[in-house]
């Protein structure tokens, strides 16, 4: 087939889940097409139907509770909403495979990787089990698996997150697929590794000649990857053009908000713009929405980068020491440093977390991870620390380790003079009031069976906050409303609330006892980049109100370079560079700092241009 022939045709597209309560229109008259050799972006905030778009193409959707309401999927010409199940399970995973999200889920865990992946080609192809094993180790070796012989034979959870996610691609193109769909597969991701997974598609597609359907809700990937743009909103396409029309020149609202809101290295911005400052949608009774368009004025582009407070760093002194005088540092106006007699809140020396080895009949121990080996920093009040680096460098166990979730092997951890380490029972608990952690995942973190009420409510009374349950009740509810929900929600469960809702659940309680050093671990890495924004702007919001202290971990260095004052890069449990945020984003010392950010998507229009001219080059050479 010649690149540029439809080979997957979506039209008028409906699908419908019903509830006791109501219809929910999930897609709705949705018409895209997906030409060979070629990369179709699917950009949307969570909710907006993409990732159901992509269940319906594999009718992988449960028909108890979901419904094609209307419109075809053609394939080669043929309709996979009419075909029978045993005739769509010969084309899933042969002709039309899909990478999943989250690898870790998408993995039996009781079985080995390798047979899993045979388990597809025998399936499909037949042949021996030898066969299949030498496929299998083939791909491995294809989509860059380290010692693939030897990682045949691994479980899900002996492989990190990257290589799960290859073994998730290996699978997929097993039985040589004409069509790949991947939903969202770098959320969460390393910066670097997300790099290493779209490399690695691009290759795939230019060298097989596949079609690829990328679902995401970040545009900077999209602009790494995409050949061609479609955003949907609320189940709806509301925009389609090619990635450098898109980009250049976007032309619904929400497409401006998307691109906007996502936080770049070079930006001066102290607040994000959000979706909500280019549009307002409002529910129409058959389910629509109705879209006004609202022009931000060159005022308020210029509050983003003026309000709020300048940054805070270290005294003086301590920033000639470590190679970066005020002097040399290109600031605004209102940056200030601590009083060199100041004491930091929270002091680090010579942290160790060191994890044994055991092997051998008697579990002897032979080694040890060092998860942290050897980390010194300083805090200080109302100041905001960067955390960054790869999964595994041992920034999260650092955090773990400052609240006394981590057993500490060496090293002593200072908060405000006392030494954490020695803290038991009452003085503990005590310290646990003053010092919270907000974890990645946020319904993991919160009790399902718990309402919000009574999350908020039980914190302030294990901490001995307010006296009488009304009162507590009075407390949950405005903390609701600082942090941007209603009292209404007081009485509602975890999972009927959003990502970006319970991440700010998670907020509430941890101001609910009165804490004054929030530590927030990888806080807002899986969500949505307009819900991003709105987070990153609230704790910025609350740190001045409340004059809060953060550890703000991160992989991704432009989150952490907008929300930090100084920041510590991580690697094998080392700090390598530490600074202020903005002196190594400008000039960054060390080869692991300068790898990190050059693996930050990239959606400058002259990339984007360059990456389009060069895709057309190959293509025509290919021809």
């Amino acid at each position: 087939m010649d690149a540029g022939n439809a080979l997957l045709e979506i039209e008028g597209l409906k699908t419908y889940f019903e509830t006791k309560s109501e219809t929910v229109r999930a897609v709705e008259d949705l018409t895209l097409t997906l030409k060979t050799g070629e990369t179709l972006g699917l950009v949307g905030e969570s909710g907006s139907g993409k990732s159901v778009t992509s269940l319906t193409i594999m009718r992988l959707l449960p028909d108890r509770v979901a419904r094609i309401a209307g419109g075809r999927i053609s394939y080669l010409g043929k309709d996979l909403v009419k075909l029978t199940d045993s005739a769509m399970q010969e084309i899933r995973g042969s002709e039309i495979s899909m990478i999943f999200q989250e690898p870790g889920t998408s993995l039996n865990p009781v079985f080995r990787v390798g047979r899993q992946v045979t388990e597809g080609i025998l399936r499909h192809q037949g042949g021996s089990y030898q066969e299949a094993r030498k496929r299998t180790i083939e791909l491995f070796d294809e989509v860059g698996i380290p010692d693939p012989e030897r990682r045949f034979s691994s479980f899900p959870h002996e492989m990190s997150g990257g290589q799960k996610q290859r073994v998730m691609i290996a699978m997929a193109l097993a039985c040589n697929p004409e069509v790949l769909i991947a939903d969202e597969p770098t959320t969460a991701l390393d910066v670097t590794i997300q790099k290493q997974i779209l490399d690695l598609l691009r290759k795939l597609r230019d060298e097989r000649g596949m079609s690829i359907l990328f679902i995401t809700h970040d545009l900077g990937v999209i602009a790494e990857i995409a050949d061609e743009v479609a955003v949907m909103f609320r189940g709806r396409l509301v925009e389609q053009g090619t990635v450098e029309q898109i980009f250049s020149d976007p032309k619904h609202p929400y497409t401006k908000g998307l691109l906007a809101c996502r936080p770049r290295l070079e930006s001066t911005f102290r607040r994000l713009p959000t979706v909500s400052d280019f549009m307002l949608a409002n529910k129409q009774p058959d389910g629509s929405y109705e879209i006004t368009e609202k022009e931000m004025s060159e005022k308020e582009i210029e509050q983003l980068s003026m309000t709020g407070r300048g940054r805070l760093l270290h005294p003086e002194s301590e920033l000639a020491a470590m190679g970066h005088p005020l002097e040399s540092l290109h600031r605004s106006s209102d940056t200030t440093t601590v009083a060199e007699d100041q004491d930091p809140l929270l002091k680090i020396e010579n942290l160790k977390v060191y994890y044994p080895i055991r092997s051998g009949v008697f579990q002897r121990v032979t080694d040890h991870v060092k998860a942290v080996d050897g980390v010194s920093l300083k805090v200080f009040p109302g100041q905001t620390l960067g955390l960054v680096g790869e999964s595994g460098c041992g920034k999260t166990t650092t955090g773990r380790a400052i609240v006394k979730l981590a057993n500490i092997t060496d090293g002593k951890i200072f908060f405000d003079g006392t030494d954490v380490t020695t803290l038991r029972g009452r003085e503990l608990r005590k310290f646990r009031s003053r010092v919270q952690i907000i974890f990645q995942d946020p319904y993991s973190s919160l009790n399902p069976r718990m309402t919000v009420e009574a999350m908020l409510t039980e914190a302030m009374m294990l901490h001995g906050i307010l006296d009488t349950k009304l009162e507590r009740r009075r407390r949950a509810a405005e903390l609701l409303e600082e942090v941007g929900l209603e009292m209404a929600h007081l009485r509602r469960y975890p999972h009927e609330f959003s990502g970006g809702q319970r991440q700010r659940i998670s907020i509430a309680r941890a101001l609910a006892v009165r804490a004054e050093f929030i530590i927030c671990d990888e806080s807002v890495s899986a969500l949505d980049v307009s819900v991003q924004a709105q987070v990153l702007n609230l704790l910025k919001d609350l740190q001045e109100q409340h004059n809060l202290t953060y550890v703000f971990i991160s992989h991704d260095l432009s989150v952490v370079k907008f929300m930090a004052d100084m920041m510590a890069v991580m690697n094998e449990g080392k700090i390598v560079e530490f600074g202020p945020s903005e002196a190594i984003y400008e000039d960054p010392q060390q080869d692991y700092t300068k790898r990190l950010i050059s693996s930050i998507p990239s959606d400058s229009l002259d990339l984007i241009r360059e990456r389009v001219r060069g895709r057309k080059k190959r293509r025509s050479e290919n021809s």
